[in-house]
């Protein structure tokens, strides 16, 4: 009986030794879980927090690209806006370069055309003082030639339109002038200045008569006027371009030059 409770003690003592040992194991496993629940709670809050700072910096950067995208779209739309107008005000210089150049050719043309008539009344000034001589009395009057003669060179009579035998002499060399130059007219003004003017232009269609019947100088290149001469009476001859044919001549090469 004696041994049955040592064994017994014994036995007792071995399930109370087992107990606090798997106790003991059981409460360190406890502390375990426990430290890692923790580390898992941090874990977790940590992996929270980052969440919303990756949140917050996610919506900064759909914030910064929302704006570069705005910014962009304005931009383009002024560079658009710029194109636009650059090629507006583009095509407004190429149209005004285009009616300068139009125009400055329309000057060089009227230039040429007077730097022409000027050349040719040079022509015809000179070869009038030859033919004339140089005491003749010849000027130059807005680009046309004036012979001046007086009723006593041509006339008869200062009060009748009869040419003089020795007028036909002076008027020869008037035909040869005019027949030297076929591109220039004559306008033959007769002067008065005690306000006959009929009588006056009635000297005037007989200094044309002679030149046209005797001197076939044709009637086309001459035209007559009786006019107040104020005081200055007799009779003027101005040779001069066929102004309509150099109209004419000006118009065609204007637009000849408008096309090259």
């Amino acid at each position: 009986m004696k041994k049955n409770y040592i064994f017994g003690l014994l036995l007792l003592l071995t399930c109370i030794t087992v107990h606090s040992q798997k106790k003991s194991e059981l409460l360190l496993e406890i502390e375990n879980l426990k430290t890692e629940l923790s580390n898992t709670k941090a874990q977790v809050t940590e992996a929270r927090r980052n969440e919303r700072v990756s949140t917050a910096k996610s919506e900064s950067y759909e914030g910064q690209v929302k704006e570069l995208q705005e910014a962009n779209g304005t931009l383009l739309r002024n560079l658009n806006n710029f194109a636009a107008i650059s090629n507006k005000n583009s095509d407004n210089i190429n149209k005004t370069l285009a009616s300068l150049n139009r125009k400055e050719n329309q000057l060089k043309t009227i230039n040429n055309a007077i730097a022409s008539i000027d050349s040719t009344a040079l022509i015809v000034l000179t070869n009038a003082k030859q033919t004339l001589g140089e005491d003749s009395r010849i000027g130059v009057s807005n680009g046309a030639i004036v012979i001046a003669a007086s009723y006593e060179t041509l006339f008869s009579d200062a009060a009748t339109a009869t040419i003089s035998e020795t007028a036909h002499i002076w008027l020869e060399k008037v035909a040869a002038i005019l027949t030297a130059n076929p591109t220039m007219a004559v306008t033959i003004e007769g002067l008065s200045m005690t306000g006959e003017l009929d009588l006056a232009a009635l000297q005037a269609t007989a200094v044309s008569a002679i030149l046209q019947n005797q001197f076939l100088i044709t009637p086309d290149r001459i035209n007559t006027i009786g006019k107040d001469g104020n005081f200055k009476e007799g009779i003027n001859l101005k040779i001069h371009p066929k102004y309509d044919v150099f109209y004419i001549m000006v118009r065609r090469s204007m637009k000849d030059a408008n096309q090259n």
